[in-house]
């Protein structure tokens, strides 16, 4: 069965793609860690309002990512969002419905995208806290976390904005939550620490 929404998933993705790729000419690292089936989440740092569309461009699978549902109460937004297969966020309470429709789309096999920090860090700190709803959910579906790191900037052109992907791993039943947490923080953080290296080395 496929998935709710896929067609204008792909129909978004095409047309918005093309405008996004020349606009910031983004590079895309290691995209060959990211699995072609089977449950994965998409793990990383958040700096931007366009941070999703770099992973939707670094897979041919459909990614279902968690968004605040600010953006599900806006009749210019909601329509957008709903289409594009994502899922509403309550950030003000524990959301049982947002988990139990990112359960539901692990346990079939999907792809979901969240931003452990779970908002954009506007801070100066390297890395916000990292929330845990990532790696219960990777526990509770055997699903395979994918960290990234974005780094550079949303500038027209050369502005070095790139998405760099590490190694997926999983939550094993009997790892401490909190553990795990660590693992993908520190995952996420080297992630961006070899980016920003790479861009000051010029590789990038």
């Amino acid at each position: 069965m496929k998935e709710k929404h896929l067609i204008t998933y792909k129909i978004f993705k095409v047309v918005l793609g093309i405008v996004f790729t020349l606009y910031y000419r983004p590079k895309y690292i290691n995209k060959k860690s990211i699995p072609k089936d089977g449950p994965i989440i998409f793990c990383g740092n958040h700096m931007h309002l366009f941070d999703q569309n770099l992973v939707c461009l670094s897979t041919k699978r459909m990614v279902h990512y968690m968004a605040k549902i600010e953006y599900f109460q806006s009749k210019k937004t909601a329509w957008f969002f709903r289409l594009a297969g994502c899922i509403p966020v309550n950030r003000e309470i524990h959301d049982k419905s947002a988990k139990e429709e990112g359960l539901k789309l692990l346990r079939k096999g999907y792809a979901l995208g969240i931003f452990p920090e779970g908002t954009r860090n506007k801070t100066n700190d390297f890395l916000l806290p990292f929330k845990y709803g990532p790696v219960s959910l990777a526990q509770k579906t055997n699903a395979t976390i994918i960290p990234f790191a974005i780094t550079g900037q949303y500038k027209f052109l050369n502005n070095h904005l790139n998405i760099r992907f590490g190694e997926g791993f999983k939550v094993d039943s009997n790892m401490n939550l909190e553990d795990a947490n660590k693992k993908l923080f520190n995952k996420v953080k080297e992630l961006k620490q070899e980016g920003i290296k790479a861009i000051k080395e010029g590789e990038i």
